[in-house]
């Protein structure tokens, strides 16, 4: 059961420490005039706690079917390490994996890092939602190694360009937080 308190908390952890004011250009290529660095929260002990037991509650009561959580490169591979981790505590075990923008180099050039089969049904992570562009291209990546995407879950929908509803096509998703939320925090 998610707590609100544990939810304030976080809430006011990427106001306090995500939450930029100013110019900066998004991955959707479109200009901003805020930004919210989620690992800025993510990276901390208390908002890593924080962010895997929200997610992880959200993932038993939406998805109680995941095998495993994933986090789309680079924001989602911190929460899926806090959700996994979380929930191995919790004795509810979910394996995390990350998925690379593109195949490696070198080694043995992978896009899914972790032990995961095939046939795996997985929730995604992700940290911030605007396009959508980028889960929809870890979803069709980890559909291609043969894992089966059950849902996504967001820390931050920055509700625009319609990047939910986008996802939402796909595979059903939720947020934790709206940039509204963010937003109703600083005042």
């Amino acid at each position: 059961m998610m707590y609100g308190n544990e939810r304030d908390i976080l809430l006011r952890l990427l106001v306090e420490l995500s939450y930029v004011e100013g110019e900066v250009l998004l991955a959707s290529g479109k200009k901003s005039t805020f930004y919210v660095d989620c690992r800025k929260t993510a990276l901390t002990s208390e908002g890593h706690y924080l962010i895997g037991k929200i997610m992880l509650s959200l993932i038993r009561e939406h998805f109680p079917e995941a095998e495993a959580v994933g986090g789309v490169a680079l924001g989602g591979c911190s929460l899926a390490s806090s959700v996994s981790l979380i929930s191995h505590i919790d004795l509810y075990p979910l394996d995390a994996f990350y998925l690379r923008k593109e195949a490696k180099s070198h080694g043995m050039g992978k896009i899914l890092e972790g032990n995961i089969p095939p046939g795996t049904k997985c929730v995604l992570v992700e940290d911030v939602v605007t396009s959508g562009a980028s889960t929809l291209d870890a979803i069709q990546k980890a559909e291609n190694e043969g894992i089966e995407v059950i849902g996504v879950v967001v820390l931050v929908d920055r509700e625009e360009q319609h990047g939910m509803a986008k996802i939402a096509q796909k595979v059903p998703v939720i947020q934790v937080f709206k940039k509204s939320d963010i937003l109703a925090a600083i005042k």
